[in-house]
């Protein structure tokens, strides 16, 4: 007599523990996965370059560092009492917003000036391009460099300005012109990125109402005003946040063209923080006017996004 066994139950389950698993690992999860796999090395690197940075130098700021004998003491907000009652500070702040705002309003300005310009079709306008962006992928110290010999009181510039009849002065020199030096080799080095970023907004603009504009007689005036502007206004928002904390952030400029000087008419606040921090060793005070800076920028940014909804187009 032959006993037979159902095995059915057995053979059943394999197949729903199957089908279990494959509804957990379904394509939606391994999307997910190759998403966080993407973005894991970028995370790293935020974390250690940007955020355990911030988190070191606000704890800095609480200490004093002697560097040379390895000592560091808790003082509170000493560093932070300090910096209230710097009698340098006003100078500095006031060379960072000069030089700040020189740098925005030229480069915007000239930035979107070169790119209405280049935006029209003639004869040479791809080589004036790339003339205007090359600046750009020049190193910065190679740049500063070259412009530290063209504003020399013999220099090529003040040569130009003696064929015309005029006395240029030394430009890095002395303390009335030694911020327009750096502003224009600033504004000449960086104004091509701009360039290239309003020359795309414009590109995207539909011609179709440029035509039913001039269809109805407006003037260019008024075109640029009404259509241009409002159309390419979130590349002019993304350009002034990028312009403005590169301005805040300009170091090499500054260290390799006149050393903050004269005096401290270009000591801005990012080489005051170098000078404090490096050149004086007194880590803890440099931290702390590298969260005064980090605060500004932030206060700006968060401004400037928070301004978008009022003159952004596409923004509710």
């Amino acid at each position: 007599m032959t006993v037979k066994t159902d095995q059915r139950p057995e053979a059943e389950a394999a197949p729903a523990n199957t089908r279990r698993s494959s509804r957990f690992w379904n394509i939606n999860r391994r999307d997910q996965l190759a998403g966080y796999l993407f973005v894991l090395p970028l995370l790293i690197g935020v974390i250690l370059f940007v955020i355990t940075p911030v988190f070191l130098a606000i704890y800095y700021s609480f200490h004093e560092w002697n560097v040379f004998a390895g000592d560091l003491t808790f003082i509170g907000t000493d560093n932070y009492a300090r910096l209230a009652n710097d009698p340098q500070l006003p100078g500095v702040l006031s060379a960072t917003g000069v030089f700040s705002l020189g740098v925005v309003v030229l480069n915007l300005a000239l930035g979107l000036g070169l790119a209405v310009v280049l935006n029209r079709k003639f004869r040479g306008a791809t080589l004036f391009r790339t003339i205007f962006f090359s600046p750009v992928v020049v190193s910065v110290v190679a740049w500063t460099l070259v412009w530290g010999f063209l504003l020399q009181d013999n220099g090529v510039i003040n040569s130009l300005l003696n064929m015309i009849g005029l006395d240029g002065p030394n430009w890095l020199r002395e303390s009335n012109t030694a911020m327009v030096g750096v502003v224009i080799t600033q504004v000449v080095r960086s104004v091509g990125i701009n360039m290239v970023l309003f020359l795309a907004a414009l590109q995207g603009v539909p011609q179709e109402l440029y035509e039913s504009a001039r269809i109805d007689g407006a003037r260019s005036s008024k075109i640029f005003m009404r259509i241009t502007l409002p159309l390419i206004s979130p590349t002019i928002l993304l350009t002034a946040i990028l312009t403005i904390v590169g301005a805040l952030q300009s170091f090499a400029m500054i260290a390799v063209l006149t050393q903050g000087g004269p005096g401290t008419s270009t000591s801005v606040l990012v080489y005051y923080l170098y000078l404090q921090a490096f050149s004086f060793n007194d880590i803890g005070y440099g931290s702390t006017i590298a969260l005064v800076l980090l605060t500004f920028v932030l206060i700006l940014t968060v401004m400037q996004w928070q301004l978008r909804r009022k003159w952004v187009f596409y923004e509710d």
